[in-house]
């Protein structure tokens, strides 16, 4: 009976649960950052981010390049983020290219560059980069998705006045829509 729960604490104890390492929005970093665990700036950070988890905040401006499994950008970023997972916020303002396995934008978001979708090997790639896994791939056989994008995501109009039209968008080597008059 006793002897379970200890074996639970040991357990518990060998795995120490890492606090978020937080830049406050009084604080200017000039250089690079890396971490293995979690990252949520609110400051300004000229140089680039490699880590699992970043979390960008709404007063937060970045640039440079990101590297991560997963980012949450609320606030600004100049430069390219490479990442599994990324989500735009509605307050987010990403100029650069996003190279992404997964990616969420909520309305409202602005993004201006281009969308491309990582291959499996692109993914094993940036793992490998990471120290995660063994590099199977080649950079050679990484090609990029055929989604990309240029993509500039804005918020309707103004209570009481009609929304703007959405912008257009070009997907290389789709056919073009007819259009009539």
């Amino acid at each position: 009976m006793f002897s379970k729960s200890k074996k639970n604490n040991q357990q518990q104890a060998a795995q120490p649960r890492t606090v978020p390492s937080i830049i406050s929005s009084d604080l200017q970093i000039v250089g690079d950052l890396e971490s293995a665990g979690e990252v949520q700036i609110d400051g300004m950070v000229s140089g680039d981010i490699r880590a699992k988890v970043l979390l960008i905040g709404e007063s937060a401006t970045i640039n440079g390049e990101i590297y991560a499994d997963t980012v949450r950008v609320h606030g600004r970023v100049n430069g390219q983020i490479k990442a599994k997972f990324v989500n735009l916020a509605k307050t987010a303002h990403v100029v650069g290219d996003i190279l992404h396995e997964n990616l969420s934008i909520q309305e409202g978001a602005f993004l201006e560059g281009h969308i491309t979708h990582m291959s499996d090997a692109d993914v094993k790639i940036m793992d490998a980069a990471n120290g995660r896994v063994p590099v199977e791939a080649k950079a050679s056989d990484a090609k990029p998705g055929e989604d990309r994008v240029n993509l500039v995501v804005k918020a309707g109009g103004q209570i009481g006045q009609p929304a703007r039209t959405a912008p257009s968008i070009s997907v290389p080597g789709a056919p073009k829509a007819a259009s009539g008059s």
